[in-house]
């Protein structure tokens, strides 16, 4: 799916980016989507040699109330951001989310960052794309909302933080260099304008189809990085009218977003796995197949840890033929799939994945280079005694256990006090350091520097 952009773009970087509704507990299905953007990632860097990761979009805009005017019958909703705050967004991400997060990150060593609606719609660049789309509003409207043509721009009142939920009463009062001049009316303190800017102004809510139309827009500004979309297969609808959109803004037929569409999780009975449907319609138990930890994740009967591995073998497994992963499967069937995972990986020590060029690969296969020295990412900083590492090199791999991490502000002050023939014993230190540097540029070495002593485990 992305090896014909690939070859016509030649990023210096790869991003899969997948977006969540910060709404509660996660299901399978959104795990499923998660898992699949790591294994991809990990798969890419491998095939096409370029740095990759992941790009978690944590929508704290999911609707937290709504509630009807009792005069106009006008929904009004307010998000999560409004009703928890930065902090409680953060507790929700570090609940729901970070620890799973972190797990997947370790398991294949593919580095993730995390970005909230807040903070992505007061980025400069989100904000001047939304202000371009209001030049062309008419040609867009219908491809936004082809139900009644009324985009759902929602700004927020400042004083309460509740915004009409479907737009009708906000109207774009003026459009110039300055900005956009919007007003709108609030079902407790009555009209109210906002200036929305690239650089201040108001909260910006944009319904999700016109959020994905800015959003992917914007990544089509930046030429060295691939973004790719990944998506449950449910929004495969859902994308045309975006692309349509985006067709209207004029991008380029190689600009328009690279996606992957993941399996769609059904019940027993074949409808989409839907936690608002299941609870609307019984109990959970009334669902033959549907385990209470398919609904709620946090529900899984063992650590975080157990159920990564479980779900990244069940994924690794469909990926390993598009006819599988490009299907849809019932909740059932998935179970059955990740029970299925051999008996044996799951007491077998957890190892990362850590590709290596094959000059470094074959010294520590010989056990001659016993020190591995990368940069502190945040995925390396938990790398600690005890652990295993798998050095990965085309289709060869050796599994070894990590004696000791030790952690430096520079490459100059590791080489003082490490052991260059344990690094390389086929260099000197001085060309050890100017290698490590044309792998590392300067910004990288500023996160710091991680020595890890490592030795062979052996086969039984």
């Amino acid at each position: 799916m992305i090896r014909p952009r690939v070859q016509a773009m030649r990023p210096q970087r790869i991003e899969f980016v997948v977006g969540t509704q910060i709404n509660g507990a996660p299901h399978l299905g959104t795990n499923l989507v998660q898992a699949s953007a790591f294994l991809l990632a990990q798969q890419a860097r491998r095939t096409f040699r370029t740095d990759t990761a992941v790009n978690f979009g944590a929508l704290d805009n999911a609707p937290h109330d709504i509630v009807l005017d009792p005069e106009t019958h006008h929904a009004y909703q307010q998000t999560y951001f409004h009703a928890l705050g930065k902090d409680g967004v953060a507790n929700l991400i570090d609940g729901y989310y970070r620890p799973f997060f972190d797990s997947l990150s370790d398991a294949t060593d593919v580095e993730y960052g995390t970005e909230t609606y807040n903070d992505q719609q007061a980025s400069p660049a989100f904000r001047a794309e939304f202000l371009r789309t209001l030049e062309v509003l008419d040609d867009l409207r219908w491809w936004l909302n082809p139900s009644t043509g009324v985009v759902h721009t929602r700004l927020p009142c400042p004083t309460c933080g509740w915004a009409e939920k479907r737009a009708e009463r906000t109207r774009l009062v003026r459009l110039d260099g300055d900005g956009a001049v919007f007003s709108a009316i609030c079902h407790d303190h009555g009209p109210y304008e906002l200036c929305i800017d690239p650089m201040d102004g108001g909260y910006l809510d944009l319904a999700t189809l016109y959020r994905n139309v800015v959003k992917e827009r914007s990544f089509t500004r930046n030429t060295s990085t691939l973004h790719v979309m990944l998506k449950g297969g449910d929004w495969a609808f859902g994308c045309q009218l975006v692309d349509g959109a985006l067709a209207e803004l004029g991008t380029p037929a190689r600009a328009m977003p690279v996606r992957i569409f993941t399996p769609q999780v059904l019940s027993d009975t074949g409808g989409k796995l839907s936690k608002s449907l299941i609870r609307a319609a019984g109990k959970i138990t009334d669902f033959p197949g549907v385990e209470p930890w398919m609904l709620s994740t946090t529900e899984w009967p063992g650590t975080t840890d157990q159920y990564v591995d479980a779900l990244l073998w069940m994924v690794s497994h469909l990926l390993t033929d598009p006819k599988h992963f490009f299907r849809s499967f019932t909740s059932q069937e998935l179970g059955r799939l990740m029970a299925s995972r051999p008996s044996r990986l799951a007491t077998t020590p957890r190892a990362r994945d850590m590709p290596i060029y094959k000059q470094y690969y074959d010294l520590i296969a010989a056990g001659t280079k016993t020190i591995e020295v990368r940069v502190a990412y945040t995925s390396m900083q938990r790398i600690k005694e005890g652990d295993q590492i798998r050095f990965t090199c085309r289709n060869e791999a050796t599994l070894t256990r990590v004696k000791r991490v030790t952690r430096y502000t520079s490459f100059t002050e590791m080489f003082d006090h490490e052991s260059a023939a344990a690094i390389n014993p086929t260099t000197t230190p001085e060309e050890q350091l100017r290698a490590i540097r044309d792998i590392y540029p300067v910004e990288k070495e500023a996160l710091g520097v991680l020595a890890i002593e490592v030795e062979k485990v052996e086969s039984r």
